[in-house]
């Protein structure tokens, strides 16, 4: 009896001292050490994305078809107004991923990606530019980088994200919009990873498709995706691909160029509905497809944004992947190794405490900032060690 409670006591401590909580549907997560976690401004609605400019302040786009600015320092919102009557907000789609032109401090450039409307009617998702006022209360509109994306009426996996690549090549995410073809046409911009460049959107030349007659195809990095919605550059120069699964199955996986991630809901082209019940990665269909460097398993968190964690005031984080939850409610932190990712760890601070969560975007002042998504009074929270 003695042992017997020896035992369950030594449990009890060693469940309590973790400090973090397992994701559903996996094995127990790896610790991480306590997070600061404030908020930086508030009273927003969907926050999708934000992008930092070189004197710390952050430009945030929200899904209905607002611009805002927020920080260096705590505070409300200031709005940023921009012709975004265009924007075809509905269900998953509106304006969503946002990235700042690396050359921001002389050209006062950024790039939306958006969903897009003519007369009530959704015509396409695509990449717009803009340029900041300099007192930044508003944004002027540039043209567009990259139209002809599709997209659902519903606005079902409209994801896009973008990101810079470790050469400086514009990457972007972007989902399948639900229908069965589309992953594994390469002919079609939906369930991709696309590569180009910034100022252009032209395809570069050492794409792995670049030699294909169809333009669509020769901007393709990687294909077979279901609704991407996170890219992380590494500093090894390896990329890190959040992805929403069906019911099961959410995936961490490293981008490879010209990889197929397995995705088909049309069987092969034998189905014409959208048919959710094959695998995330269907390497019997597939054999050659890219494994999931992480899966989720029997069940969902909704992974959304991703973000690697850089500097030495993370500490043993350093080099980790933080992936934001919507359905979980939870931030993801994956220790990353050459061989990929581990388990992750659930920080108690951001396990069901602030709600959906969906970018993760790290400042130049080395915190993480991450939006919440739950539809009123959204936050920009920014996280520390």
């Amino acid at each position: 009896m003695r042992s017997l409670r020896f035992a369950v006591l030594v449990l009890l401590l060693t469940t309590t001292a973790c400090g973090s909580s397992a994701p559903s549907g996996g094995a127990p997560a790896n610790a991480v050490p306590p997070l600061n976690v404030r908020v930086l401004a508030g009273g927003m609605e969907h926050p999708w994305d934000i992008g930092f400019l070189p004197d710390g302040s952050g430009l945030v786009t929200q899904r209905p078809g607002e611009l805002a600015l927020v920080g260096p320092e705590p505070g409300p919102p200031r709005p940023v107004r921009a012709d975004l009557g265009d924007v075809h907000d509905r269900g998953e789609g509106g304006l969503m991923g946002l990235l700042v032109h690396p050359d921001f401090a002389s050209n006062r450039q950024f790039i939306t990606c958006q969903t897009h409307q003519e007369n009530g009617t959704a015509v396409d998702i695509r990449l717009v530019r803009w340029r900041l006022a300099e007192d930044g209360t508003s944004a002027r509109r540039m043209g567009d980088l990259l139209t002809g994306l599709p997209i659902n009426p519903s606005g079902r996996h409209s994801g896009c994200r973008p990101e810079l690549g470790p050469d400086g090549a514009l990457l972007v995410s972007t989902g399948d919009t639900a229908r069965a073809p589309v992953s594994q046409d390469r002919t079609s911009l939906g369930g991709k990873v696309l590569r180009m460049d910034i100022d252009t959107g032209a395809p570069l030349p050492d794409n792995p498709f670049i030699n294909s007659p169809n333009p669509a195809e020769r901007r393709v990095q990687s294909y077979g995706h279901r609704n991407p919605q996170g890219l992380a550059l590494h500093p090894d120069g390896r990329v890190f691909v959040a992805e929403h699964g069906p019911d099961v199955d959410d995936e961490v996986n490293v981008l490879r160029a010209g990889g197929n991630y397995g995705w088909d809901p049309s069987r092969g082209g034998e189905e014409d509905s959208y048919d959710e019940s094959v695998p995330m990665t269907d390497l019997q269909r597939f054999p050659e497809a890219v494994p999931a460097a992480w899966s989720s398993g029997s069940s969902t968190e909704a992974i959304c944004g991703a973000e690697i964690l850089t500097g030495e005031q993370w500490g043993d984080l350093d080099g980790a992947l933080a992936v934001p939850a919507l359905k979980g409610s939870k931030l993801l932190i994956f220790r990353t190794s050459p061989e990929g990712v581990e388990r992750p760890a659930v920080p108690a601070e951001l396990d069901d405490t602030h709600g959906r969560l969906r970018a993760a975007r790290q400042g130049p002042d080395g915190a993480l900032y991450v939006t919440t998504s739950n539809g009123t009074d959204d936050q920009v929270l920014r996280i520390t060690r």
